[in-house]
C-alpha cells in the first residue's frame, strides 16, 4: 500500500499544524508510507524536534517553516521554500479554538479562528492544489470536527468554522475529482493530544490516539468526502444527525462543553 499511495500522493506531503499532537501524528504516519515532508507551524523548536525523529527513523527528507496560519503571508513563504519539490499531498490540520461563550471574548479571538481555521485551509488549496491539477494527481485532506455538524455552546466559532471546512471539502471533493485530485474531509471526535489533556477535565467518549485519527484520514483518501473515525463517534453522528432533534443535538453538545475548562 505505501508505495501506491506514494505514487498517487508523493513524493513530498505538506502538514500545516504539525509541531505536536494530531499534526505530528500525521507527520509520522505519512514518513511511514515513504514520503518526505515540509512540517508548518510556530514553534520551530518543535518541528525541528519532529524533524530530526522522523528523518532517522524512515529516512526520509523533511523541511520545516516556522510561520503563523493567521498571518496571510504564510502561503506565499510556502510557496516560496517549495518551488524545487513536487507537493502531491496537502493536509490542513492547524486549528485555533477558545472555549467560552461568544460574547464573553474580545472580537480578535473570533478573528483569529476565521484567520487560521477558514482563510488557512483556503490559502493552502489555492497555493498547492492548481499544480497537482496540471499533473493528474494528488489529495486534500482537511481536518474538521464532530462540532462542525451542528451548533455548540462554548465553541461557537471554532465549530462554525469546522461547518467551513466540511462543506468546503464536500464541494472540493467534486469540484476535482474530473482532474485526479482526491479530498477528504476528516470529522473528528476527542483526539489524545496534550491540547485536549490541558483543557478537559476527563475523556470524552469515542476518545481516539491521534495516530487512528490521522491513519483513518489517510486511508479515506479516494473513498471520501468525508470520513469520522471511530466506531462510537460513526454511531454518535448517525444518531446526532438522524434521530434527534437539531435543538436536542444542541443541548446535548452545551453540556459536553461544560466539561471543557476556560481556554
Amino acid at each position: 500500500m505505501s508505495q501506491a499511495f506514494r505514487e498517487k500522493y508523493g513524493p513530498v506531503a505538506v502538514v500545516a499544524g504539525a509541531s505536536e499532537g494530531l499534526g505530528a501524528a500525521f507527520a509520522e504516519r505519512l514518513a511511514a508510507r515513504g514520503l518526505s515532508l515540509v512540517l508548518l507551524a510556530r514553534r520551530a523548536e518543535l518541528l525541528a524536534s519532529l524533524a530530526a525523529k522522523l528523518e532517522g527513523a524512515h529516512h526520509v527528507t523533511v523541511r520545516t517553516l516556522a510561520v503563523d496560519l493567521a498571518d496571510a503571508s504564510w502561503a506565499g513563504k510556502l510557496e516560496a521554500e517549495t518551488r524545487d519539490v513536487e507537493i502531491g499531498l496537502a493536509v490542513y490540520n492547524a486549528a485555533y479554538a477558545f472555549t467560552a461563550k461568544l460574547l464573553d471574548r474580545p472580537p480578535a479571538d473570533a478573528f483569529r479562528v476565521v484567520d487560521v481555521n477558514i482563510k488557512g485551509p483556503l490559502a493552502m488549496v489555492h497555493a498547492l492544489v492548481p499544480a497537482m491539477q496540471r499533473r493528474g494527481r494528488g489529495g486534500v485532506v482537511l481536518m474538521s470536527s464532530l462540532a462542525g455538524f451542528q451548533g455548540a455552546p462554548r465553541l461557537s466559532a471554532y465549530a462554525a468554522s469546522k461547518a467551513f471546512n466540511i462543506v468546503l471539502g464536500e464541494s472540493l471533493w467534486a469540484e476535482l475529482a474530473p482532474s485526479g485530485v482526491d479530498v477528504v474531509t476528516c470529522c473528528a471526535g476527542a483526539i489524545r493530544t496534550p491540547n485536549y489533556q490541558k483543557t478537559s477535565k476527563g475523556e470524552a467518549p469515542g476518545t481516539l490516539d491521534a495516530s487512528v485519527v490521522a491513519e483513518s484520514a489517510l486511508d479515506a483518501l479516494g473513498h471520501g468526502p468525508v470520513v469520522v473515525p471511530g466506531g462510537v463517534n460513526k454511531l454518535a453522528t448517525f444518531l446526532m444527525r438522524r434521530l434527534m432533534t437539531r435543538a436536542g443535538v444542541i443541548a446535548m453538545m452545551g453540556r459536553q462543553t461544560e466539561s471543557l475548562g476556560e481556554g
